[in-house]
């Protein structure tokens, strides 16, 4: 879907190398190597990625090497559209159907940066009737992949609506976390029934 929205599908390639690993440098010829492409159209692109401030360009002895800037202004919406495509965003999307009458699923931006969660963050909120069986085993090959747990929580709806209205501690800190959205509307998501 993504190489359809962009224009360059070597972009796309960079992109997501550097957005799944951003604390990593690569020279030019890694990246070449990395997406398999000429090296001409893999400096084009850099080149494009820099000017917009999306890369850092660090010049070091005969090589050039490129990081993500994380502080950039498209990172955030950039990150949330690629885990929609790969990852365990892309299979629960994919698996809609199949996890039965889910009605939000949300996962939470600070899994998808690949930071640690603590015992009370939550990485997947899951909300609806769900086939505990598909998510379970969505879970469970996400989490060998990434060689990490991943904490998640389903609850029913009418729970969900009853404990935001409520103001529940648990429901405020999920609704209040930078998200990803991944089934259903970010907005009826958020507001108080």
């Amino acid at each position: 879907m993504l190489k359809d929205l962009f224009v360059s599908a070597v972009r796309v390639k960079i992109l997501k190398i550097f957005l799944f690993d951003k604390d990593k440098s690569y020279h030019v010829r890694s990246l070449v190597r990395a997406v398999g492409s000429e090296i001409n159209a893999v400096r084009r692109e850099l080149q494009k990625l820099t000017s917009i401030g999306f890369l850092r360009r660090r010049p070091s002895g005969n090589r050039v090497y490129y990081s993500l800037n994380s502080s950039s202004i498209y990172y955030p919406e950039l990150l949330s559209l690629f885990v929609k495509e790969d990852g365990i965003g892309a299979d629960i999307i994919k698996a809609e159907k199949e996890l039965g009458n889910a009605k939000y699923a949300v996962l939470a931006r600070s899994f998808v940066r690949g930071r640690a969660s603590t015992v009370l963050d939550v990485d997947l909120f899951v909300v609806g009737g769900v086939n505990i069986e598909v998510l379970k085993n969505i879970v469970s090959n996400e989490e060998k992949k990434q060689n990490r747990e991943l904490n998640y929580t389903v609850m029913g709806e009418d729970e969900f609506n009853f404990r935001k209205r409520r103001n529940d501690p648990f429901i405020v800190k999920i609704l209040s976390q930078s998200r990803v959205m991944l089934i259903g509307d970010e907005e009826e998501f958020s507001s108080i029934s």
